[in-house]
């Protein structure tokens, strides 16, 4: 009898449990929301079952079809708070700490998950750290085949602090630091990233399988992963022999990326998601094929867009920091750097920080990360909150003309001019005063150290004695370039190349 009673009672929790409304884990107490756009607010609950959302004077009802719901309120102007939201089916989530706001997801592989705690000189902003109108979101790594329905949780939405703050992405930080001071609303932060990723795991399967220049990653995969399988099996047998033996077991092998895994798992769970727009930090991982990610990278973004059905969401990047990856003159990186460089020139509403100069010889993970995440925010500010006159970027290569013996460089976005920085690149000394990191070249194609002078507010001229007649001009184009051509407001020239294949 006790048994019958138990079971009973088992039955009645999973059926109870069962019955209540469920939310995706983004959706909850602390969270920001998007100001200026549809609220979606979406879950779980028995088929039939009627859901209603309550929200800053709007309330919705729907019926649950197929086990899922989905409300959809009128975007508010509104910013601030916190305010009251309730959603209520056969039970009453009640939450009193929602906010109206920026929202934003910070993405990519290791120099954007990197921790404010490991970044240079961050005790003091650690400390200083606390600001209820600032929330964080962190998605745990995780991999899947097919698009999950629902994120795991490393960090759920909490109010900026020390101790929440210190494990979270710097450059995330500090360019949500950067918004909340200029704009004066709460901003939300969702963190989605995991290092030494490449670009493909973060792209819909769709946009891979119906593109014949990506197809071929798909293609590769399985006989990648029958590879790695091998590896494995052969790691087991070693590692079993090693414990017999008392020796340390080699290392495990890893597995290969799976093109779409990370996005399936990390980013499609959050699509329904009101946000403003995106920031991005990664390359390295793809820098050995820069051809390939010219066509990637601008098929990713569209891919996010697609899926947050918004043709022209704000997508921000860093371009690659200085890094010898293999040797003085080798390109890459620069290569990679130039393959994103042409991203924010084929799509609208894609924008580019260059840090040339906080790069470290031979650290792939730069440590000052206060500059990249403020001049992203910069790039939102000018381009998203329409802060007139602010200059966002430094100059960027506009034209090259050759005459003679001099190549005549003229840039864009030189704000009140351009300077030679008096300060030390990448910890290298520059004697003050003098324009470096340009190359010239003449027909037999090689390229030497070039003497450059600055010409006026935007131009600048190039010479070079071992190249008397100039053919092409390049600047910072190499892995670790040592360079210094600023705007006045402080902002680094991009790298270019006038040669730049086609």
């Amino acid at each position: 009898m006790k048994r019958i009673f138990l079971l009973a009672a088992a039955l009645t929790l999973a059926v109870t449990a069962h019955a209540d409304v469920k939310l995706p884990a983004i959706l909850n107490e602390s969270m920001v929301l998007q100001r200026n756009a549809p609220l979606k607010f979406w879950g779980w609950a028995d088929e039939g079952e009627q859901v209603t959302v309550e929200f800053l004077g709007q309330k919705k009802t729907v019926t649950a079809k197929n086990g899922a719901w989905e409300v959809v309120l009128k975007g508010v102007r509104t910013a601030g708070g916190p305010f009251p939201l309730t959603i209520s089916g056969k039970n009453k989530i009640e939450f009193k700490d929602i906010l109206m706001g920026e929202v934003w997801v910070c993405s990519g592989q290791s120099n954007m998950e990197w921790s404010l705690k490991n970044s240079f000189q961050s005790d003091a902003d650690i400390a200083k750290a606390a600001n209820p109108t600032i929330r964080l979101f962190m998605v745990k790594n995780v991999r899947s085949d097919s698009p999950k329905q629902d994120v795991e949780v490393q960090l759920p939405w909490s109010a900026a602090a020390p101790e929440s703050v210190q494990g979270f992405s710097a450059v995330g930080y500090y360019f949500g630091r950067m918004l909340s001071e200029k704009l004066g609303v709460p901003i939300g932060l969702i963190s989605s990233d995991w290092g030494g990723t490449p670009a493909e795991s973060w792209t819909p399967e769709e946009r891979i399988l119906g593109n014949g220049a990506l197809k071929p990653l798909a293609d590769s995969y399985p006989a990648a992963f029958a590879r790695y399988d091998e590896q494995r099996k052969k790691w087991a047998t070693e590692s079993a022999q090693a414990k017999l033996e008392g020796k340390t077991p080699p290392a495990a092998p890893r597995a290969p990326w799976r093109y779409s895994e990370l996005y399936n798992a990390m980013i499609a769970p959050l699509t329904k998601y009101g946000i403003r727009g995106a920031i991005w930090y990664q390359g390295e991982s793809n820098a050995s094929r820069a051809m390939q990610y010219r066509e990637l990278f601008p098929t990713m973004i569209e891919g996010w867009r697609s899926v947050w059905n918004n043709k022209e969401m704000p997508f921000y990047l860093v371009q690659l920091a200085p890094f010898q990856a293999s040797g003085p003159q080798k390109t890459e990186y620069a290569e990679l750097r130039e393959a994103q460089t042409l991203a924010t020139q084929r799509l609208r509403n894609v924008g580019m920080a260059v840090i040339t100069d906080v790069g470290e010889e031979k650290d792939i993970h730069p440590k000052k990360k206060q500059p990249v995440g403020e001049r992203l925010a910069l790039l939102a500010r000018r381009d998203v909150y329409k802060e007139k006159s602010l200059v966002a970027q430094g100059p960027t290569f506009k034209a090259a003309a050759f005459a003679g013996a001099k190549a005549t460089v003229t840039f864009a976005n030189t704000g009140s001019g351009l300077m030679a920085a008096p300060a030390d690149s990448n910890g290298v000394a520059v004697e003050t005063g003098k324009v470096v990191g340009f190359q010239l070249a003449g027909d037999d194609g090689t390229f030497y150290p070039a003497d450059a002078v600055i010409e006026g507010s935007d131009k600048v001229v190039v010479t070079c004695a071992q190249v008397p007649l100039p053919k092409a001009v390049r600047y910072a184009f190499i892995n670790f370039p040592i360079t210094n051509l600023w705007n006045k407001e402080g902002l680094p020239a991009g790298p270019f190349r006038s040669d730049s294949p086609k």
